[in-house]
């Protein structure tokens, strides 16, 4: 059901990333890529209707998300980008693959996990997840490039 991307997989799931651009940013397909073979976990759902893209403390990513995270912690995975397709959701994809995540992480030596959640405009789904999962707030930013702001979460494994 849930296994490593593929270069096959790009053309749909940056389809579905575009799709969101609001809750993620927009992405090509050459970056998508890149991006994919960077990360630490690149998953998607056999349907390719979710998809969950993370990088280590090590990551070359540019980010200012991931920047802010790297300036503030040692060691940790950071969730770039998780997403599930309207048509998908209720199946419990996006916990399979955050329980994925997790192990991952555990494996590879990590105890902590990070993302952003936009606060502007509001995410409160994706808020109400994080919550129930442990993540706490540990800071936030204004993007005015893009847009928005968010607040900066972790999770302790």
């Amino acid at each position: 059901m849930l296994r490593d991307i593929t270069q096959d997989d790009l053309p749909a799931l940056l389809e579905l990333n575009q799709a969101h651009v609001t809750e993620l940013s927009s992405l090509s397909l050459v970056r998508l890529s890149e991006l994919v073979q960077a990360a630490f976990l690149a998953r998607c759902a056999d349907s390719r209707g979710a998809f969950l893209l993370t990088f280590d403390q090590d990551a070359d990513y540019d980010s200012p998300n991931f920047i802010w995270f790297k300036e503030k912690f040692g060691r940790f995975v950071y969730v770039d980008r998780i997403v599930v397709s309207p048509s998908e959701r209720g199946q419990g994809l996006a916990a399979k693959l955050y329980k994925e995540l997790f192990e991952q992480a555990r494996a590879g030596g990590h105890s902590m996990i990070c993302c952003e959640v936009n606060s502007d405009p509001p995410n409160p789904g994706s808020d109400r997840f994080h919550e129930a999962l442990g993540f706490e707030k540990a800071g936030h930013a204004h993007l005015p490039d893009r847009g928005k702001s968010v607040r900066y979460l972790v999770c302790q494994l």
